[in-house]
């Protein structure tokens, strides 16, 4: 019997999910919370007991986190990141950042220490994606025009979430972050997210279209699920999440062409791995010690929902929305969802914080989750108490607002040369991007491979000179690009900026100048920037000046060679990233 202790308690599982998801839909009730509540049942925890091996429970919580991170992945893609807009990614990272700052002061101020509170800072500012667009799709929603804000946030949130989960860990790890570690764990963050989304984005879409082209649907689904798990191990082996992994890789195989047939056929795992994972939330709860923290659980649900509602909402409105959408869009992100518990059982296994975070956590999410539909039903109801409520003074200045935003965005010419302007703006950024990835790499392997550069006799000054000369000539098409998207952007300013009727005759001389002191400036600002970087592999200071002049006189000599490679890697990238989107499967 022990050889199946593994196959029958995911059966029981499995059986009480289904049993759950039945009785849920037959009483109109979210069934999330349902899934939750029957791992409690049949956990460790409760009387009759039905599972109680810890490794099981482990196993079957990895098993869910892994594949349902893989299904959120396949739903996130870098098109639709892009999609979001610079004011939306503004107000998520503003709302992210407060909520994070509320849930620390709550933890403090229920005495729970520093550790606790910012784990708890953490859990409480990251809303659900599966509860968010659940409640949307059942409430026939989707289509609204707040949904696709929701949505917006919900992508920003994502990526969001990578960050602190890398800082988390490190926290758990040696229990404080250092500026210095920090830094140290941000660039390896970079080396892992950076490089493994340009690499795959080069290599995996295309790999999955052409075994898609075989027409054999069992094919396709292993292929992907195979690409899940190796990303999952690639990023445990790199002392990251299993759950980063595993979304990375779904957000890569999301750019492939065939990547609605891909949805298509893991849509039936999705649910399945959905009531994995929040019944394997369930089985690791004490009903007894969440008993003793209900007080706390419910007071965090009450912050999340109003303090999201109120902020995400206000976020809306200043950027330009109306108030009804604003308020919706609050409404439907006051939740906390699937990245909290991943965060939550990190800090557990990890030993970072105590053992009440997790149950205290799940409750305040159920809660939640069960309060998410009746919120955004209300949205109506309070729409109206708010117009009684509010003066009508400030009504009409709140609509003077909404109109004030509305005639400064951009049209007709202003419109392309945003776009021109965004564009450059973006092409600059990846680029940098790329440039400190090689150093970090660098940093990277200087680090981790000290002993093996003694074995073939290489001082640590000649390490660093190679490693270093290494990443900047590797760089050397990159750093081309950059100060040609700077110069045409210089440019762009130049005659945006500068005009004939306050500079008069000086009109072109001045714009020259400007033309060329932004594409310096970025260079001088992106040459600090790689010294910072690549402090950890400086050679000596004659050494690195000669590698710099070396470097400067190639570029001179293979400058039209270094375009047309930049420009075939962009190519390459364009052709994966600015496809038609591909039309969802009905």
């Amino acid at each position: 019997m022990h050889d199946i202790g593994f196959i029958r308690d995911l059966a029981l599982v499995m059986l009480v999910a289904g049993a759950t998801s039945i009785l849920f839909q037959r009483l109109r009730l979210p069934v999330l919370p349902g899934y939750m509540l029957a791992g409690v049942v049949i956990g460790p925890h409760t009387p009759g007991v039905l599972i109680t091996d810890p490794r099981t429970i482990s196993d079957i919580s990895n098993l869910g986190v892994v594949l349902l991170m893989f299904t959120l992945g396949l739903e996130f893609s870098v098109r639709k990141l892009r999609q979001v807009g610079g004011t939306l990614l503004l107000v998520t990272v503003f709302e992210v950042g407060f909520m994070l700052w509320v849930g620390y002061q709550l933890g403090l101020l229920f005495g729970w220490g520093g550790r606790n509170a910012l784990f708890l800072g953490a859990i409480v500012a990251l809303s659900s994606t599966m509860v968010a667009t659940r409640t949307l799709t059942e409430n026939g929603l989707r289509q609204w025009p707040f949904a696709r804000l929701v949505v917006g946030m919900l992508v920003a949130e994502d990526m969001l979430t990578i960050v602190l989960l890398t800082l988390l860990t490190a926290i758990a790890i040696r229990g404080a972050v250092q500026p210095v570690a920090a830094f140290a764990l941000v660039g390896h963050l970079g080396l892992f997210v950076v490089a493994g989304m340009i690499v795959g984005l080069l290599l995996l879409p295309r790999l999955v279209d052409y075994v898609a082209r075989f027409d054999r649907d069992e094919t396709l689904l292993v292929s992907v699920l195979g690409i899940c798990f190796g990303a999952s191990l690639l990023a445990a082996w790199l002392g990251f999440s299993v759950a980063l992994g595993a979304f990375l890789a779904g957000a890569v195989v999301a750019e492939a062409r065939s990547a609605p047939r891909v949805v298509h056929l893991v849509e039936p795992l999705r649910d399945m791995f959905a009531a994995l994972f929040f019944v394997a939330i369930g089985l690791k709860i004490d009903p007894a010690q969440l008993v003793h923290y209900a007080l706390p659980a419910v007071l965090i649900a009450l912050t999340v929902m109003v303090g999201k509602s109120v902020v995400c909402g206000a976020g809306m409105f200043f950027i330009g929305h109306d108030a009804r959408t604003s308020l919706r869009t609050g409404l439907c992100m006051a939740q906390i969802g699937e990245f909290s518990f991943v965060i939550a059982t990190l800090g557990v296994t990890l030993g970072a914080v105590s053992d009440f975070i997790y149950p205290t956590a799940v409750a305040a999410a159920l809660i939640c989750m069960i309060a998410s539909p009746y919120l955004l039903r209300s949205a109506d109801s309070l729409a109206r108490a708010g117009r009684r409520i509010v003066p009508r003074p400030l009504r009409l200045l709140m609509t003077s607002y909404s109109g004030w935003l509305e005639n400064l965005r951009p049209v007709d010419d202003n419109a392309v040369l945003a776009a021109m302007f965004r564009r450059l703006l973006w092409h600059i950024a990846v680029n940098v991007a790329l440039i400190v990835t090689l150093f970090v790499i660098g940093a990277y392997i200087n680090a981790h491979n000290a002993a093996w550069f003694e074995r073939w006799g290489w001082s640590r000054d000649i390490r660093h000179s190679v490693i270093w000369a290494l990443a900047l000539f590797l760089s050397l098409p990159l750093l081309i690009a950059v100060y040609r998207k700077a110069e045409a952007l210089g440019m762009l300013l130049a005659e945006l900026g500068i005009r004939e009727r306050f500079a008069g005759a000086y009109t072109q001389a001045i714009r020259q100048v400007l033309a060329k002191l932004i594409p310096l400036a970025t260079l001088v600002a992106l040459a600090i920037l790689v010294s910072v970087l690549g402090s950890a592999i400086l050679p000596p200071r004659g050494v690195a000046l000669s590698l710099v002049a070396a470097c400067v006189v190639l570029a001179i000599l293979l400058w039209r060679g270094l375009v047309k490679m930049h420009a075939r890697l962009q190519a390459a990238l364009r052709e994966t990233l600015e496809k038609p989107s591909p039309v969802d499967h009905k």
